[in-house]
């Protein structure tokens, strides 16, 4: 896959698709650098750190069984879930990785906007644990 517009993320949260309501995603994967600086020396040092992970996810509020509000609302602080996220719905390849791992959910949202808006449900997934990337 060569460049492309992003119109069919594959998201699923504890084994609940939910690609349909996706409004938009973000996955934040990034890990901490601590100062490791002595006095004899002339520039900051670092040293590589813990990894950690969120993902940022805007639905279209949902309220029908099965869908984005009985799946959110059962997450909230629950136990650490299964996540499996994609950049398409086609089959995991090369060009097409998955990410998965498990996550908590802190907060939500369930209804969101002003007069005249679509209802949407933001969320931040927190990383538990590794996030794993695979091609196959």
């Amino acid at each position: 896959m060569a460049k492309f517009v992003l119109k069919d993320a594959f998201v699923s949260l504890n084994s609940v698709d939910l690609s349909d309501h996706v409004e938009s995603i973000t996955v934040n994967y990034g890990a901490e650098t601590p100062e490791r600086t002595s006095m004899s020396e002339n520039s900051r040092t670092r040293l590589p750190g813990l990894i950690d992970w969120t993902v940022d996810l805007s639905f279209r509020q949902d309220f029908a069984a099965s869908e984005v509000d009985v799946t959110l609302f059962a997450l909230v602080g629950a136990a650490a879930f299964p996540i499996e996220l994609r950049p398409t719905s086609a089959v995991v390849s090369v060009t097409n990785p998955k990410y998965t791992g498990s996550a908590l959910l802190g907060s939500y949202n369930p209804i969101v906007g002003t007069v005249g808006d679509t209802a949407n449900a933001p969320v931040t997934l927190t990383g538990d644990g590794d996030l794993t990337r695979a091609t196959a």
